[in-house]
């Protein structure tokens, strides 16, 4: 697969309706956990996106419905888009460019580190890697737009 990115406009292709599957694995303890569910992104009157996922997690302490919800609004290039939690705390800034896939979130007392790549105009992939003392997570997501 070409993991170049392509895209001019992240908002443009983000846009819709997305089917997201994603493996957890707590690597401390050697938990395995899946979620299934469907990823929106909505234009909002910001220029921006507003994104909610829907779906059903399987975890040793939660079966059952899960959702999320961020806000992501325009940055200086059409290729990368910031990331908030609904609350405006800031998160990281997503992109597909060679030069900003990745990006990271020190959420105390934890780091986060994302990394998006591109795989075609309906398939893309990111990855969670969560270290530190509270956390040593893997959440590797997987979105292929809906037809």
């Amino acid at each position: 697969m070409n993991h170049q990115q392509p895209i001019q406009d992240l908002r443009a292709y983000l846009a819709g309706s997305w089917d997201v599957q994603r493996t957890l694995l707590d690597r401390s303890s050697g938990t395995r956990g899946t979620f299934t569910g469907v990823v929106r992104y909505s234009e909002n009157p910001d220029g921006g996106l507003d994104y909610r996922e829907d779906g059903t997690m399987h975890w040793p302490t939660h079966s059952g419905p899960a959702f999320r919800e961020y806000v992501l609004k325009p940055t200086a290039g059409l290729e990368a888009m910031d990331v908030y939690f609904p609350d405006g705390r800031p998160f990281h800034t997503m992109s597909f460019s060679e030069r900003a896939s990745q990006d990271k979130h020190w959420c105390d007392p934890d780091d986060y580190h994302v990394s998006y790549v591109w795989e075609g105009p309906d398939s893309f992939r990111f990855t969670w890697d969560v270290h530190g003392p509270a956390k040593d997570l893997l959440l590797e997501s997987q979105l292929r737009r809906q037809p």
